[in-house]
């Protein structure tokens, strides 16, 4: 798949979602699927991506922060994050 911007693979995709809830043939729905979970896996690793380069600044007793990794799904919320 050729280089994509995210936003133009999520709009793509939001055209794919439509397109199959109007009722395609069966052999163009199959098409436009294919394509729509190439988007998804590009958009997918897009977002892990992304993810990876998160950090939250914690703030410690005495005032200094630190940087942590963000965790998703809320592993972090035993940490103080108000600022």
């Amino acid at each position: 798949m050729t280089e994509k911007s995210f936003e133009v693979a999520m709009q793509r995709l939001e055209e794919i979602v439509q397109s199959l809830e109007g009722g395609l043939p069966l052999g163009k729905s199959l098409k436009v699927f294919e394509e729509g979970m190439q988007l998804s896996d590009y958009c997918s690793k897009e977002l892990e991506t992304a993810e990876k380069k998160v950090t939250l600044l914690i703030q410690e007793s005495g005032g200094k922060y630190r940087e942590t990794p963000f965790k998703p799904g809320g592993e972090n919320d035993d940490e103080s994050s108000e600022f």
